[in-house]
């Protein structure tokens, strides 16, 4: 019986099966097609947002409002207050509008950075650049996905408001529309341009390297660990780029929700105006308002966000491969039926 002596490969026992390896129409480097990413992006994007509304809920009050504690007995304080006064259905009040938002635009999120990353990698050949890549990919994703996701999450923030004026995103789409004109669903896009490419630069290039650090487990074990390695990266991820664009954030929630429930009102619209009169009236601190749960929200909700990501590419990969009557062989060379980032795709001929 002979043997490939490669230490990639095992001991093959001549069968009548056979494997014949094969080009798909256009796949990628994962073998998924665009659509398919962004399905993936958008069950992501959802999942993320619905199950981290709440906290997302304290930030937007914290940053919004004028006051310079951002404590952890204040978020406590905070929470205690919402739910004695207004009961856990005001933590979830904007929700509508973040559901109609973050599907769309983490779909564009998502599958756009797999576009560029792909167009990117091809143009350079050596490992030494994939950080740059990855930082490049994310920010083309975040000024696209950006320009679908501000106009709902100006309504949703404006809905998280205590004493919230608005009936519900219906009536919040209608008024701002009329009273301020549709240019106010767009005031706070350019901040969160700026604040969101640094941090999705920041957020993709550590949580790939995060990723590839982590991702060399035995392979029988792969299946059962991969979720947190993704998991962990995902959080590692989205707590360091919080770090570095909580002022920015304060920002863009100042623009957004200005003029409402007793929220200044900018006579500009400059991030360097908004940012002065912020440390005019609160100091420095005031920029890190809100920083504890925005920690708390960005942390886990990328942990979520990427293992939700990851999991709808593997499940919408095993689909594919049924589809067209295909096995996947890992690189360490075991065929199986189950899903692998490193697979090839590989036919199974009927004896």
């Amino acid at each position: 019986m002979a043997t490939d002596t490669s230490p990639n490969f095992q001991a093959v026992i001549p069968t009548t099966e056979f494997h014949i390896k094969l080009s798909l129409p256009t796949p990628d480097h994962d073998g998924l097609e665009f659509w398919q990413y962004m399905v993936a992006g958008s069950i992501a994007g959802s999942v993320e947002h619905m199950a981290m509304f709440p906290v997302d809920t304290l930030k937007t009050r914290m940053q919004a409002l004028t006051t310079t504690t951002t404590t952890t007995s204040c978020l406590r304080q905070s929470l205690s207050s919402i739910l004695k006064l207004e009961g856990p259905s005001s933590l979830y009040r904007g929700i509508s509008a973040m559901a109609l938002g973050a599907g769309p635009a983490h779909a564009v999120y998502f599958s756009v950075y797999e576009f560029c990353k792909q167009a990117f990698s091809s143009s350079f050949t050596t490992n030494n650049y994939s950080s740059l890549v990855h930082a490049a990919s994310g920010v083309c994703a975040t000024v696209t996905s950006d320009a679908v996701f501000t106009p709902m999450d100006v309504v949703k923030q404006r809905l998280q408001l205590k004493s919230s004026p608005y009936k519900g995103a219906v009536d919040c789409v209608r008024r701002v529309a009329l009273e301020e004109g549709v240019g106010a669903f767009f005031k706070s896009y350019r901040t969160t341009v700026v604040m969101n490419a640094p941090f999705t630069a920041v957020h993709f290039a550590t949580y790939e390297a995060t990723k590839k650090g982590l991702v060399e487990v035995p392979p029988e074990s792969a299946d059962d660990r991969r979720w947190v390695v993704h998991a962990t990266a995902g959080g590692a991820a989205g707590a360091l780029a919080t770090v570095v664009t909580t002022p920015l954030d304060v920002v863009k929630t100042q623009l957004q929700c200005q003029g409402v429930c007793g929220c200044d009102r900018f006579s500009s619209n400059a991030i360097g105006h908004v940012i002065q009169t912020v440390i005019r009236k609160d100091g420095y601190r005031g920029l890190m308002r809100g920083y504890v749960p925005r920690m708390l929200f960005h942390a886990p909700a990328a942990a979520i966000c990427w293992s939700t990501y990851e999991a709808s590419k593997s499940f919408l990969h095993l689909i594919r491969c049924t589809k067209h009557g295909l096995k996947l062989q890992c690189n360490c060379g075991v065929i199986s039926e189950r899903n692998c980032n490193k697979s090839s795709y590989y036919t199974n001929s009927k004896q």
